[in-house]
């Protein structure tokens, strides 16, 4: 069961909270996959959507690059849910490691996320540390960029249908990470 560890309210009224659990049992309107370009979902959290999932998710995936071309940092797909509670699963791609403007890419994710979220006219959201896995890019980096893209996005687009944020972490590890960075931020 998905347990809330922090939780806070933004200037703008969005509630963001960071939760330990499976993104999988999340009932918000759209779960984040931490997808690559070409929305072939094989391991880590695009593994566990897809089974979670169903192959629905695979073949509505390979329908959208084969009509849009592959993945954008800045501009993720998406897809329905599948056999998950959400109805959405917004397919964003983070960075490799490496590749160079790295804290810059994982923004644009994270922010076209929220724009994804926005133009599906969604309430919730939930989203995983992305990159952090098989990409290489540091937790507690990825907290910090994460948790500021956030609050950058609803510090800019005010009238946002998006009314809650769910930082969903798989292990204690990742969920104390993210907490040292909540607290730095004086978040309660």
């Amino acid at each position: 069961m998905n347990s809330v560890v922090g939780d806070h309210t933004l200037p703008g009224g969005q509630i963001l909270q960071i939760v330990q659990g499976d993104i999988t049992h999340e009932s918000t309107d759209a779960i984040v996959n931490a997808a690559n370009q070409y929305l072939q979902h094989g391991a880590g959290v695009a593994g566990a959507i897809l089974r979670g999932g169903g192959q629905t998710i695979q073949v509505e995936s390979d329908a959208w690059v084969q009509s849009h071309g592959t993945v954008s940092h800045a501009q993720p797909a998406w897809t329905s849910g599948g056999n998950l509670p959400a109805r959405y699963v917004i397919h964003a791609v983070g960075p490799i490691w490496g590749d160079g403007d790295e804290d810059g890419k994982l923004s644009s994710a994270i922010k076209g996320s929220l724009k994804v979220a926005d133009k599906l006219d969604l309430e919730s959201l939930a989203l995983p540390a992305i990159s952090t896995g098989i990409f290489g890019f540091p937790m507690e980096r990825a907290a910090e960029v994460i948790l500021d893209a956030i609050e950058n996005y609803f510090s800019v687009y005010t009238a946002s249908s998006v009314k809650l944020v769910r930082v969903v972490l798989f292990d204690p590890p990742s969920v104390n990470v993210f907490m040292k960075r909540w607290q730095e931020k004086r978040w309660r």
